[in-house]
């Protein structure tokens, strides 16, 4: 899902954190959470909704079904 990787990109530029803290916190490895964000592999179910939490954005912001909120909304 090419939106979901340029969402995830886009949402990371907006808190200012590295690949490797998001993955951190995710509990999951730099590089696989790098290989989302490029459009390498699609997350499963149970990590799409960790992200959407994360960033706190809905399900469809984060897939792109909706649009996502304006930076300073989006926490």
């Amino acid at each position: 899902m090419e939106i979901l990787s340029q969402n995830l990109y886009i949402l990371r530029k907006r808190k200012a954190l590295s690949r490797e803290v998001v993955a951190r916190a995710l509990e999951m490895s730099a590089m696989t959470y790098q290989r989302y964000e490029k459009n390498l592999r699609d997350p499963t179910a149970p990590v799409l909704v960790k992200l959407a939490d994360f960033y706190g954005v809905t399900l469809d912001q984060l897939v792109g079904r909706a649009p996502l909120p304006p930076a300073e909304e989006a926490r």
